[in-house]
């Protein structure tokens, strides 16, 4: 089975704030027909429409469930635009002891529950500080997998787990199927998010990536980029392409 393609919309932010319907359909002309949505809560009448006039597919998106937010309204605005998967996209807080990693596990998967009637699943993404944090010899997110509910699946962000000090093919193993969606992204392992690159022509082992991961959805992102945009996604889009999935 082949996996599935997506972009993650957060790359092309600033396309978007000048043109929704206009970002869309060039991503759609690049060979995407899904997309990752974020902020789409309080759009969903503009995205709903946007998206059926570029023919493409919002598979998962980002918005947030566990700090500070409306769990329920998400949830929603999610279901409305026929989204797979709804992933909270940042916790900052709660790493470095194990009730903290615990209180985090735990309100994704009272999230999941009130997901589920809806036909979604809860994901989570991850950064850098869940590799960082030590608890008992063990990182963080390998903690936080341990205690989290098997309803809540993975999405994740393998230029973060590197530059966070994990091995993203060892992880993607250990993890295996719980990882519904990988954000693919390249570069020198550095926090400097402009210096980013296309997939294919950084430092990350995106080839050894990929093959941990055979099913999981291909999100293509940049945080940022020196170069064009449009054309940085399309260059990794044909690397994650030609990729044995």
């Amino acid at each position: 089975m082949t996996a599935a393609l997506s972009v993650q919309l957060y790359s092309v932010r600033d396309a978007l704030a000048a043109d929704l319907q206009g970002t869309l359909d060039r991503l759609a002309g690049l060979g995407f027909a899904n997309v990752e949505l974020f902020g789409f809560v309080d759009r969903v009448d503009e995205y709903r429409t946007a998206l059926a006039n570029s023919g493409l597919t919002a598979l998962s998106g980002h918005a947030p469930l566990v700090e500070q937010a409306d769990a329920e309204r998400a949830l929603d605005a999610a279901a409305a635009l026929g989204m797979r998967t709804l992933i909270e996209p940042m916790i900052r807080h709660g790493w470095e002891t194990a009730d903290g990693v615990s209180a985090v596990a735990d309100r994704l998967g009272q999230v999941a529950a009130q997901a589920g009637p809806l036909g979604i699943e809860v994901g989570y993404h991850n950064h850098t500080w869940e590799f960082e944090s030590d608890i008992d010899g063990r990182n963080a997110f390998d903690v936080f997998a341990d205690r989290l509910d098997s309803a809540v699946v993975l999405e994740v962000d393998t230029y973060w787990a590197e530059v966070g000090g994990a091995s993203a093919p060892a992880l993607l193993t250990r993890l295996g199927d719980r990882v519904r969606l990988l954000h693919v992204k390249d570069g020198p392992r550095s926090t400097d998010a402009s210096a980013q690159q296309p997939a294919g022509s950084g430092d990350m082992p995106v080839k050894e990536i990929l093959a941990a991961a055979p099913r999981a959805v291909r999100v293509i992102e940049f945080d940022d980029y020196a170069g064009d945009l449009f054309d940085g996604i399309a260059q990794s889009l044909r690397f994650v392409s030609g990729q044995a999935s």
